[in-house]
């Protein structure tokens, strides 16, 4: 029987996706429920699996962009399995005929030991050939079932000093050049960029914070936080709690335009930029407002990680009522990052450096950080924009304000 494989609905809103890859090649035997390749939409990655046992046959070259529906491949669901099947396949196979097998023809079947044409020999998984490319790695010794190599060995391999594949350095005369089709996930990105600078009323404000308490709490209580949540105690847990507190006293910030109506949110979903080896994405905290510190801190590890995976579900990377993008991680010292539409800004992070500074009317050396809020002037007013980033710095030079959301003296005066 011949099984045709199709791409299948992946969201309301997606009617193509991208081929972006083959995991595996024509002619293989392949298992139920074993992923075949890898579907690229303009949101995420997901992979494609098989529904029966058999002979793979793709259909779709890799890079073809397909509507949902096509066929993609099929499968011989009555070809035989190999004679170097892996031992665990070969048994499993043998207990599906014995099922379906008369009583009488019953009989044993021998498992066949694995050999070194095994197809799974020296394969890497999908996050594992990842993670080979990116740190240009040609061979890890594999310790994965039937030789497969796993991610956990290519992270031991990086760890022991394997060294990348050796590339020859391009002649200083050479004009050489390649082209290659925009994945659906940078023209998503693409078009939303042009439509933020385009369709919005885009300005940026600036300050700066003095990271010094900050960084004198993570100092202190780094290693008990650790200990007790599993969990590393990062800056964007402050910042997200700073935000929040900050939206709550600006909802305009908050808030988003629909046509000739504004859309005010009592709730913040926060966005957060994580860079993917296919582009930047932004997934969501939803209700951050409610979440504790050590809550967000391990929602955003769980997030970064899904993306750099290609894991991320199209829930997660939907929706979404502020953002905050940390170029500091790479370097950036300042910036004026795009609002992320339909929004209405974001906060961007930045480097932490020494500087001189004036406090109480003596120069001392603090870790400053500059801030960027770029804002829709349509619908936020400059009071409120810098008001909100103001807030927002407040709260990150005197933590214990992130606790109630003001200043602790104030609020017992109640002025």
């Amino acid at each position: 029987m011949i099984l045709e494989i199709k791409v299948p609905t992946v969201g309301e809103s997606i009617n193509e996706v991208t081929l972006s890859r083959w995991i595996k090649k024509e002619g293989d035997y392949v298992q139920q429920d074993e992923v075949l390749c890898e579907l690229e939409s303009d949101k995420a990655t997901f992979e494609l699996n098989a529904e029966k046992s058999g002979v793979l046959k793709p259909i779709i070259p890799a890079g073809e962009v397909i509507k949902i529906g096509t066929v993609v491949c099929s499968i011989d669901t009555d070809a035989p399995p190999p004679a170097n099947l892996p031992v665990a396949d070969v048994v499993v196979t043998a207990k599906a005929e014995k099922q379906t097998a008369p009583a009488h023809a019953s009989t044993a079947v021998a498992p066949t030991p694995p050999t070194p044409a095994s197809y799974a020999v020296g394969t890497p998984s999908p996050s594992a050939a990842k993670m080979m490319a990116e740190n240009s790695l040609d061979t890890v010794p594999a310790t994965g079932r039937d030789g497969r190599i796993t991610k956990a060995d290519v992270i031991n391999a990086i760890k022991q000093g394997h060294k990348p594949v050796s590339i020859e350095p391009a002649q200083s005369n050479s004009r050489k050049s390649k082209r290659e089709k925009m994945t659906s996930l940078r023209k998503t990105i693409s078009k939303h960029l042009v439509q933020a600078k385009n369709q919005t009323a885009m300005l940026t404000t600036f300050n700066e914070v003095d990271m010094k308490p900050i960084m004198d709490i993570r100092a202190r209580y780094k290693e008990s936080f650790q200990k007790k949540h599993n969990i590393g105690l990062g800056f964007m847990g402050f910042f997200t709690k700073a935000v929040c507190n900050a939206l709550s006293e600006w909802p305009a910030v908050n808030a988003m335009i629909d046509g000739d109506e504004i859309i005010y949110n009592n709730y913040c979903d926060i966005s957060i930029a994580v860079s993917t080896p296919k582009g930047l994405t932004t997934p969501v905290i939803r209700n951050a407002e409610s979440m504790t510190l050590a809550e967000i801190e391990m929602k955003v590890a769980e997030l970064a990680k899904k993306g750099r995976d290609n894991k991320l579900t199209l829930d997660e990377m939907s929706g979404g009522t502020f953002t905050i993008s940390n170029g500091g991680v790479f370097g950036s010292l300042m910036s004026t990052p795009i609002i992320n539409i339909p929004q209405s800004a974001i906060l961007g992070m930045h480097k932490i450096q020494d500087r001189p500074v004036a406090i109480d009317g003596q120069v001392v050396i603090r870790p400053m950080m500059y801030l960027a809020l770029s804002y829709d002037h349509r619908i936020i007013d400059g009071r409120e924009s810098v008001s909100f980033l103001v807030r927002v710095k407040e709260q990150l030079e005197n933590p214990e304000q992130l606790l109630v959301g003001a200043d602790p003296v104030k609020l017992l005066l109640d002025i």
